[in-house]
């Protein structure tokens, strides 16, 4: 079973520049970098994935 995405930035409520967000991101994989940190689409979020 796999783990489910966490999402840390959602654009449904977040009021961000596309800077902020590029900064967020950059923090992020340096945080977590056994996730894979991506914009979804489908959940119209960056989220974290953990790396098969």
């Amino acid at each position: 079973m796999r783990t489910p995405d966490t999402i840390y930035i959602d654009f449904h409520t977040a009021k961000l520049s596309i800077v902020q967000v590029l900064e967020a991101v950059g923090e992020l994989k340096a945080e977590h970098p056994e996730q894979e940190i991506f914009m979804d689409g489908d959940a119209y979020a960056i989220v974290g994935r953990v790396r098969a």
